[in-house]
């Protein structure tokens, strides 16, 4: 139920690329989808992209869809966000927290608890 612990965000050039990273603690005892979000400056936060418990199922925002992959390796704990093709559009910070397995389940991504960490900030700028 608790967030997990976002690392990998900086500034980086429209086109370029990231890798996000979110360490979630327990995952291998008590396992959870887990989705990544986003908020920019005066904006409501957003769903971004989500994962299923074994990584089966995925979903994503029509704004990211194919540029962005979301994958997870539980034997590390941790679930990934690979960003492609950056926008400045993306320029957010990124927060990563378990989901509702219903709404992933339909297509969706949307947080389970009301809990949220640090978040990493990403920039994309020329």
């Amino acid at each position: 139920q608790l967030p997990g612990v976002e690392s990998g965000g900086g500034l980086v050039q429209p086109g370029g690329s990231l890798r996000l990273s979110c360490a979630a603690s327990g995952l291998t005892t008590s396992s959870y989808g887990i989705g990544w979000f986003r908020q920019a400056p005066g904006k409501e936060r957003e769903g971004v992209s989500c994962i299923s418990t074994r990584g089966s199922t995925t979903a994503y925002a029509d704004s990211v869809q194919g540029r962005f992959t979301i994958s997870r390796d539980n034997a590390k704990n941790t679930v990934y966000l690979q960003m492609n093709s950056l926008k400045p559009e993306d320029t957010a910070t990124y927060y990563c927290a378990p989901v509702l397995p219903g709404a992933l389940a339909a297509g969706y991504c949307r947080r389970m608890g009301d809990g949220w960490g640090q978040g990493t900030q990403v920039t994309v700028s020329s």
